[in-house]
């Protein structure tokens, strides 16, 4: 009777391990900021998306395929030319995150791993088609419309493939070691070209004073300079005055 009771125990618990395997394997979670695509062996990519939560699916048949739809950082860098032929080191910072409407199409068409598929060849097609646009100098001046027409141009290109552009950001630019010692010694030369100009507009206001005020001007400097002296000497105490017509010092009672 004991063995019958176990026997049917044992048989009972096999079926509620079976059925409770057989329930968690048509249970899958979808988290927050992710959604989903059903493959189906029969059917192929289902076309509805899935949103957050706990769902239901059939075990074997149905596989789902879980996607990030936050937005995610990427950074892609690139070296191009100019419009004047000089290499320009170009690093584009991307938010990027894919449309969930077109998640379906995204997994058929590109896969899984599309940012790696995608982001890299369009950022690299649209940074060389703007960017020979401009000469080297015009990318230093005019940085902020180059990498507004790289956001506009890139967010436009993205949108074919079904992805959102949040953020698109020069984050670094650098020229060919020939362009940044021409650079260099150019403004080199623009300093030493200033200041000699500096030094010629001064002999000038000098002469053009000497001429209006004549000795005058000469004399009050000579003034000026003497009443500076004088300061400077009152404050020693190694210094001693003595009378006008005077040139014994007088000697103190000790």
């Amino acid at each position: 009777m004991a063995a019958k009771v176990f026997e049917s125990i044992g048989k009972f618990g096999l079926a509620l391990a079976v059925a409770g395997g057989v329930v968690n394997s048509a249970l899958y979670n979808v988290d927050a900021g992710h959604r989903a695509v059903i493959f189906d062996r029969f059917r192929g990519v289902q076309d509805i998306v899935v949103g957050e939560g706990t769902h239901f699916l059939i075990p074997w048949v149905q596989k789902p395929i879980i996607f990030d739809c936050r937005s995610r950082p990427r950074n892609v860098p690139v070296i191009t030319g100019s419009k004047d032929l000089q290499n320009v080191n170009i690093t584009l910072r991307i938010l990027f995150r894919p449309v969930a409407s077109q998640l379906p199409r995204i997994y058929t068409s590109i896969g899984e791993d599309y940012d790696e598929r995608v982001l890299p060849s369009i950022t690299t097609e649209i940074l060389k088609s703007v960017v020979a646009r401009f000469d080297a100098g015009e990318l230093i001046t005019q940085r902020e419309l180059v990498s507004r027409q790289v956001s506009d141009d890139l967010t436009e290109r993205a949108a074919t493939f079904g992805l959102i552009l949040d953020d698109v950001s020069l984050t670094h630019l650098t020229f060919g070691k020939e362009f940044t010692e021409a650079v260099e010694a150019k403004q080199v030369a623009q300093q030493e070209a200033e200041r000699a100009r500096f030094v010629v507009e001064k002999a000038e206001l000098i002469a053009n004073s000497l001429a209006t005020a004549g000795d005058g001007l000469i004399e009050l400097r000579k003034l000026e300079a003497a009443e500076d002296i004088a300061y400077q000497l009152s404050r020693s105490r190694n210094i001693t005055y003595l009378p006008a017509g005077q040139s014994v010092l007088l000697q103190l009672p000790q």
